[in-house]
């Protein structure tokens, strides 16, 4: 039984099993938007978020303000970690902003933007990333953290400030486990994860309860690009609201250049998550799969 207010907010019981199946790194490739059109079209995806900096974001996001239908949110970037495509932050070209490496793109990884970083500049191309977005007439449901880093260390309390100022929810998951750890980049200790999503949700900000994430992104020994691990996900989620990251894209051949080792994962997403063999599983289950849109109004009342 979860005792997430979150769930009779929604009209749902405490033993229920929602999930939010979220399509990352929308914007990244053309072919992330175009799978993300498509799965949202079936019905079991029915919500993403956009990586602003990245040269396919203007894509996505003129096709959800002609869409309002399309579930959008903002996906907070501070690392470009692919080999075949990279991506430079809208605020700054200065390596004095410790958010750039020595080519002037963000860092692969996030433990060199959370070693190098001024604060003050992460924060400002975060609030760069969300204002652009706005600007630009998305209705967004909610902001994430690509790679987790605008959720770490001195970024955290931004990032919370940022929900509240635009009123919408943010990724942080209430429950701590080896999922969650994974987001744990400035060595926050469980206690202190539970305190802070305590106090989050006490000011109004509804909360996820548990995080996955595409079988072999978690650390957790998965082969990658294997539906049976998707199922075998699926089939564990606790009772409350579960949040899946996936990061699906159709079949092109700027996939398999700008990731080439994991092509097949995101493809393997696109075909399962809009598949006969998904919906029947998931009813199985009684699994219930809703959007970020759902939780948004909620939180506006």
């Amino acid at each position: 039984m979860s005792d997430n207010p979150l769930l009779h907010q929604l009209g749902y019981p405490a033993d229920a099993r929602l999930v939010v199946i979220h399509a990352d790194d929308l914007g990244m490739l053309h072919s992330a938007n175009q799978a993300f059109l498509d799965l949202h079209a079936a019905g079991i995806v029915r919500t993403g978020s956009v990586m602003i900096p990245c040269p396919w974001s203007e894509e996505i996001v003129r096709l959800a303000v002609a869409n309002p239908a399309l579930d959008l949110g903002i996906h907070l970037t501070l690392n470009s970690e692919r080999k075949g495509i990279r991506w430079r932050p809208l605020t700054t070209c200065d390596p004095a902003s410790g958010i750039i490496d020595c080519d002037g793109w963000f860092w692969p990884r996030p433990e060199a933007t959370i070693k190098h970083m001024d604060v003050a500049a992460a924060v400002a191309e975060m609030r760069a990333q969300v204002a652009w977005a706005h600007r630009n007439g998305l209705d967004f449901t909610h902001i994430d953290a690509h790679m987790g880093t605008a959720v770490t260390g001195p970024l955290f309390e931004h990032y919370v400030q940022l929900g509240f100022e635009y009123n919408v929810p943010l990724l942080f998951p209430r429950a701590v486990d080896d999922y969650t750890r994974g987001l744990l980049l400035g060595g926050v200790d469980d206690d202190t994860w539970r305190e802070a999503a305590h106090a989050v949700e006490a000011r109004g900000m509804p909360l996820v309860d548990t995080f996955r994430i595409t079988p072999g992104y978690d650390k957790m020994g998965s082969r990658g690009g294997v539906i049976d691990e998707y199922e075998q996900v699926l089939h564990a989620l606790p009772s409350g609201i579960t949040y899946f990251a996936i990061h699906p894209n159709a079949p092109s051949a700027e996939l398999e250049a700008a990731d080439p080792d994991h092509s097949h994962w995101h493809t393997v997403e696109y075909d399962y998550f809009q598949s006969a063999r998904a919906r029947d599983f998931l009813a199985a289950e009684g699994i219930i799969s809703i959007g970020m849109r759902e939780i948004r109004a909620v939180m506006r009342g």
